[in-house]
């Protein structure tokens, strides 16, 4: 490793340990305010790298959910990994192992976007990427760490909580491209969670939620597929 490849690496991830600030402190704050203890935060900062997972957490946990529905929501909103994966492996071909590992085990959505852009650029290699991803984790990993421990003197509201929790949703609604199928997945996600409170399931209302508008999207897209209409033929724009 060289002092230019720091040099560059650092150049690409500056932006996103900046905005990784103003997401991790209120984060660990929302930490704090679950119970969680300093150690808690630290570990799961760097043995669980994952923003929208780690406001999930203690969200659901101050809202009443059982450790099953968190568990299983928080592993479901992860799934979108395999793809940045899947994206990214074409460009880890003559990489070794252990160095693919890593660089793959700690892609978010910032560093894969920042990350992508480079290598379709050319001059990008998987350690430069890697080194976009450390300076970013280490960056979330320091703001989490000092948010909680500013949390334990601050009480934070749960209404705040929740409107934290919705606000990044909304956030990644927001980044996502406006198509039919995805309007069905936001409906039916929309509908399973109504119709979940209304018959008493509010614990894994999200988690069913969720499932319910993944598999809308799919069967609609599939039935679209079977009548010779490709999938998002009927896209308007990228929100972004």
């Amino acid at each position: 490793m060289t002092l230019e490849e720091v040099k560059e690496a650092f150049k690409a991830a500056w932006p996103i340990m900046v905005g990784y600030i103003v997401l991790g402190l209120p984060c660990g704050i929302l930490c704090a305010a679950a119970g969680m203890d300093v150690w808690m935060v630290a570990l799961m900062g760097a043995l669980f790298y994952s923003g929208a997972g780690q406001y999930m957490i203690p969200n659901m946990w101050m809202a009443g959910n059982p450790i099953s529905a968190i568990v299983l929501s928080v592993t479901l909103v992860n799934t979108r990994q395999m793809l940045y994966g899947a994206s990214l492996s074409q460009f880890c071909g003559t990489a070794g192992k252990f160095l693919t590992f890593n660089f793959g085990a700690s892609v978010t959505d910032e560093s894969f976007g920042v990350n992508l852009a480079r290598f379709m650029n050319g001059n990008w290699t998987v350690r430069k990427a890697l080194l976009v991803n450390i300076m970013s984790q280490s960056m979330w990993f320091s703001s989490n760490v000092v948010g909680c421990i500013v949390g334990t003197a601050i009480s934070v509201p749960a209404a705040l909580a929740s409107f934290a929790m919705t606000s990044l949703f909304i956030c990644l609604l927001c980044m996502q491209k406006l198509s039919v199928e995805n309007g069905v997945a936001v409906v039916g996600s929309v509908l399973g969670v109504i119709v979940c409170k209304l018959v008493g399931l509010s614990g894994p209302a999200i988690l069913i939620g969720a499932l319910v508008g993944v598999f809308s999207a799919l069967a609609f897209s599939m039935r679209r597929t079977a009548k010779g209409k490709p999938s998002g033929a009927t896209d308007i724009k990228v929100v972004s």
